[in-house]
């Protein structure tokens, strides 16, 4: 019988602590993308560089839009309002030591969370969002989980059952996370795969997409309702087996987030002033595709003076004009960068798609072919020469 006790209270501590090394990597990861998307954002808002918004959103700055442009704005700060307030919502300690201040954290959590899924929601259905039908009926999914259970989180708190309000907090925490989710495990499954294989980065559609348009939030979901199980169930064996695969789980979770981390969202942070793509940016919009780029070619040829100048910034901005379907911007963008590091294989791969998307194919076949000279391992760009030389 001591044994068996024994056993219990271990495999009571091992879920506890899985479930505390998962919400701790999960914690720290949601954070790095919350300052991510503050500095970034911010900081191209004060420095007038609102076309930097559309980098990673499709639309999020259109000129003219008042209301799509603060639908975007909405839509980005309640992003970082809600991980901020609720990774303090979810700590037991301030949970037990500052109730009040508890209680007043989840009504902001809970406005915040209404306000960036009908955001989300007027982008997607109104505005319009990159993607194709299935995607936006996951996205739309998540956002009616987030309400119904954000409504019984606040249903079950009223009521005084803390203990269900607990579960139904940890729900929506989960649906919350859903585009969180998404792009950590699509960049652990590009890199695992070694390119974009089940979905085109053109269109940004495939069977892939549409499967983790749901699956970014209702696997985790699962687990979730495995792990509250765990939790109620007497039975030792499964809770350490549960234990064991909330490690592995938050083990391949944590990769996909320091891959993402490290690859786009800290490099994201940068504060410098006089960064090369700022003045690129300005000079496009104020002067034209041509002025901007024989003013940047030189600067160049003066060894940037005063100039933060940064590869990966360069193709950014590119790609920022390229999903705006600014043609002949986003070209001459790119151009500018394989110029500028003639020795990257990236830059002329980046240049590549630029030239096909905007139909220009002699362009695009040089610049692929110049990729694969540099480095004969660029799938994106042997396989963009094979479709290419297709008739």
């Amino acid at each position: 019988m001591t044994r068996g006790f024994e056993m219990k209270v271990a495999a009571t501590k091992a879920l506890k602590a899985a479930a505390g090394f998962w919400f701790v990597v999960t914690i720290v990861g949601q954070l790095v993308f919350a300052a991510s998307v503050a500095i970034f954002y911010g900081n191209s808002a004060a420095h007038g560089n609102w076309q930097a918004w559309n980098s990673s959103m499709t639309k999020a700055y259109v000129p003219g839009h008042t209301l799509s442009n603060s639908a975007a704005a909405a839509h980005l700060s309640g992003a970082v309002l809600i991980i901020v307030l609720g990774a303090l919502q979810l700590i037991p300690q301030v949970r037990t030591r500052f109730p009040v201040f508890h209680r007043w954290n989840g009504r902001v959590y809970l406005f915040g969370a209404f306000a960036i899924t009908v955001s989300a929601m007027y982008m997607i259905w109104i505005r319009g969002a990159v993607g194709d039908l299935p995607q936006h009926l996951g996205s739309t999914v998540n956002a009616a989980l987030v309400w119904i259970f954000g409504g019984l989180a606040l249903r079950t708190a009223m009521a005084r059952d803390f203990t269900a309000h607990r579960r139904w907090a940890l729900r929506l925490f989960i649906v919350l996370l859903g585009v969180w989710f998404l792009r950590v495990m699509l960049t652990l499954w590009v890199i695992v795969m070694g390119g974009p294989v089940g979905f085109d980065t053109a269109t940004f559609t495939g069977p892939l997409l549409s499967f983790m348009s749901f699956g970014a939030y209702l696997i985790p979901l699962g687990i979730l309702e495995f792990y509250l199980l765990a939790q109620k169930s007497p039975n030792a064996a499964g809770r350490v087996a549960m234990a064991g695969a909330l490690v592995v789980v938050t083990l391949v979770m944590g990769a996909g987030t320091g891959a993402i981390a490290f690859g786009e969202w800290i490099p994201r942070m940068d504060l410098h002033n006089n960064k090369a793509t700022d003045f690129l940016a300005q000079a496009i919009r104020t002067q034209g595709v041509d002025a901007a780029v024989t003013q940047f070619r030189g600067l160049r040829a003066q060894g940037f003076p005063g100039v933060y100048e940064n590869e990966k910034q360069m193709n950014s901005l590119g790609y920022q004009y390229l999903h705006s379907q600014q043609w002949d911007a986003a070209v001459a963008v790119l151009r500018l960068n394989s110029e500028t590091h003639p020795k990257s294989a990236n830059t002329y791969d980046s240049l590549g798609e630029a030239c096909a998307d905007a139909g220009h194919k002699a362009c695009a076949i040089e610049s692929y072919s110049k990729a694969v000279a540099l480095d004969p391992k660029m799938t994106s760009s042997v396989n963009a020469l094979k479709k290419l030389a297709t008739p």
